[in-house]
């Protein structure tokens, strides 16, 4: 099985890879569920670690229905990121309708070859995930991320298992969203799939002693600026360990 791990920090990146995964997402902000990162973490990151990098191009939260400034960006942080030496890039457009942006995503997918490209998890929001596939292997992109359009990949597991059958060898199905230790071996004997995406993260404390607990710098309801969650590598050994 082929380990990808969802880091957004460099020290997350050096984690996962003493912690035996194959490979990382390169993301920041994952309160939003992932935007791209900087083109520093990028640099550093491929500086000091030998395994792959897969970067996310995702320019804001929320929906995967860009604009054409957004599109501009996006075709500017691929650039970047195959400037610095990411081995792929995790991107994915939707049209208002729910399908697939094919024309645009297409344009990408030239832009950023020779790196890899897999579809993320805008598959999720999609009108008809066997459509979807479809249009995606069209497209010629290696890898779909997907939980199976639920919550969780093992709510998702029946949906991910027929996505798996379509897909034959035509693109490979990496399921993601809320594995962990507990239920990845329950997971994997549903699906079948042989890559999972997860980001074992733990909570850490804030080495700050003096703490202004009535102002906050992100959204009212998480409003704890001295706690974090980094990548936590025994949480990593531990789902390799369980899938093992």
């Amino acid at each position: 099985m082929i380990f990808e791990v969802c880091v957004d920090t460099v020290a997350g990146a050096l984690a996962a890879q003493a912690a035996g995964a194959q490979r990382i997402e390169l993301c920041d902000n994952l309160v939003e569920g992932g935007t791209t990162p900087s083109l520093g973490m990028l640099q550093l990151a491929r500086r000091l670690v030998t395994m792959e990098i897969n970067v996310l191009i995702r320019p804001r939260g929320g929906d995967f229905c860009y604009s054409e400034l957004e599109m501009e960006v996006m075709r500017l942080d691929i650039l970047a990121a195959k400037s610095a030496g990411a081995n792929g890039v995790v991107l994915g457009l939707l049209r208002p309708d729910g399908c697939v942006d094919e024309e645009r995503t297409a344009e990408l997918v030239a832009l950023a070859r020779p790196m890899s490209v897999s579809f993320h998890r805008a598959f999720d929001l999609a009108r008809d995930p066997h459509e979807a596939l479809e249009a995606v292997c069209q497209l010629g992109i290696e890898r779909i991320l997907t939980s199976g359009q639920k919550p969780s990949a093992l709510e998702g597991a029946a949906c991910i298992a027929r996505l798996v059958e379509q897909a034959g060898k035509r693109v490979i199905i990496l399921a993601g969203g809320g594995i962990n230790e507990t239920n990845i071996v329950e997971l994997a004997a549903i699906t079948g799939v042989q890559e999972v995406h997860f980001a074992a993260r733990t909570a850490l404390d804030s080495p700050m002693l003096f703490r202004n607990t009535i102002c906050w710098m992100g959204k009212p309801y998480q409003p704890d600026e001295y706690t974090r969650k980094e990548t936590d590598p025994q949480r990593i050994r531990g789902i390799i360990l369980a899938a093992s």
